[in-house]
């Protein structure tokens, strides 16, 4: 019965004794390092890294962007398999308008003279020949140029393929220029315009503090000043002209090279913003990569290419194209940024943490001086008291009494 009832007290004193902090005074300069330190350490993270470095003192909201680019620059070629050429921007910016993207013809394999007819397919292990047995009538091979009409022909005088229903003659594509046909596209221009807003803070209306911050085309540009800048990092960084060369250098390529087969470039505009009326910052900040992928060990189907055709009519009527495989660089402009400006709820939230944080400084103060002092045994006497109400202890004298007597 003693041991119940010993139990139930126990179990009572567990759950309705009640702690209160009790203040010692510990002329110790080592424990008083420690609590400071520790104090100064958390400031430090609160102050420095949460507000000043992280902000998270400040609501955020993300970019919403558009942009409109227009290339300019011309070119002239003259080669052996080409009747000499001038090019201007409407013959290698295809197509003329792209969404968030333009793409400039560095290269191409042309095939002029194509009608619709028959001819011997391109000769390789699923379309040579022996006789017409090896070429059944109406097979369309996804891979191949035409649909086959069940002869086998003369592809040359010791190859046979199978002949299709194509636009003949077929395109040989293996034939593309080492050298890049358009060169002379590494002095082309292009014109970035880009616009944004961050509706969270209502800031696409125009801000008499900020008039210049929704477009990369800042309030000191005018037209003037657009005809003769370029974009330099050092010495011009706000023109919104890029010059092709300069683009691919930046993103640690050489033109040339990756004219012959082409690539995809991106162009980084960064609109990281603090709206904060002490330090209202806005302006873009521009980088370049690469985007498509050039491993030396993994460079299958390599560069950036597409085809399309120029069609018209001869005097007969019958109906002829050029078809033209067009290698070329594809730049894709990606504008990313988040605006920051004061909160009060994220305020309240970070100061409540930060709170929380300077409660555990104590604690650590405690554990250094109840661990690595000479006296900890002393402080963890004197930490800790538990007290007995008055009636417990006339009860516990009396228990003793009668037990005497």
């Amino acid at each position: 019965m003693s041991k119940s009832t010993g139990c139930c007290q126990g179990f009572l004193h567990y759950v309705f004794d009640y702690e209160t902090p009790k203040t010692l005074i510990i002329p110790s300069i080592r424990v008083g390092f420690v609590f400071r330190f520790t104090q100064f350490l958390v400031l430090l993270y609160v102050v420095g890294y949460v507000c000043v470095v992280q902000k998270a003192y400040q609501e955020t909201d993300s970019v919403i962007s558009t942009v409109t680019t227009k290339v300019k620059g011309f070119a002239f070629t003259n080669i052996s398999d080409m009747e000499p050429r001038f090019w201007d921007v409407v013959d290698y910016n295809i197509p003329p308008q792209g969404d968030g993207s333009f793409f400039v013809l560095t290269n191409v394999v042309m095939t002029p003279g194509q009608t619709q007819s028959r001819c011997a397919e391109l000769p390789n292990p699923s379309t040579t020949c022996e006789d017409d047995c090896d070429c059944v009538e109406g097979y369309n091979d996804p891979r191949g140029n035409g649909i086959r009409t069940g002869l086998c022909e003369n592809y040359s005088s010791i190859v046979k393929t199978c002949e299709v229903l194509s636009w003949c003659p077929l395109e040989i594509d293996t034939k593309l220029p080492k050298r890049a046909l358009l060169a002379e596209a590494e002095n082309f221009t292009v014109l970035i315009k880009n616009s944004i807003t961050y509706p969270k803070f209502n800031f696409h209306n125009k801000n008499a503090c900020l008039p210049s911050s929704r477009r990369n085309i800042l309030s000191h540009i005018n037209s003037t000043y657009l005809k003769t800048c370029e974009f330099n990092r050092k010495t011009d960084p706000d023109c919104p002209i890029f010059r092709l060369k300069h683009i691919v250098s930046e993103a640690g390529e050489d033109f040339q090279d990756m004219a012959v087969k082409g690539g995809v470039l991106g162009i980084l505009i960064d609109w990281s913003c603090n709206l904060d009326w002490w330090g209202r910052k806005c302006y873009p900040k521009y980088t370049f990569r690469r985007l498509d992928n050039k491993h030396p060990d993994n460079n299958v189907a390599p560069g950036y290419n597409f085809r399309f055709a120029k069609y018209y009519r001869t005097a007969e009527g019958e109906e002829v194209r050029t078809l033209i495989k067009a290698y070329g660089i594809r730049f894709d402009v990606i504008v990313f940024g988040t605006a920051g400006k004061f909160g009060i709820v994220p305020t309240i939230v970070n100061l409540g943490a930060a709170l929380s944080f300077l409660s555990l400084v104590p604690m650590v103060a405690d554990w250094f001086m109840l661990t690595c002092m000479k006296k900890r045994d002393l402080y963890s006497r004197q930490k800790s008291t538990y007290l007995v109400e008055e009636s417990e202890v006339e009860s516990a004298s009396m228990s003793t009494t009668y037990g005497t007597q």
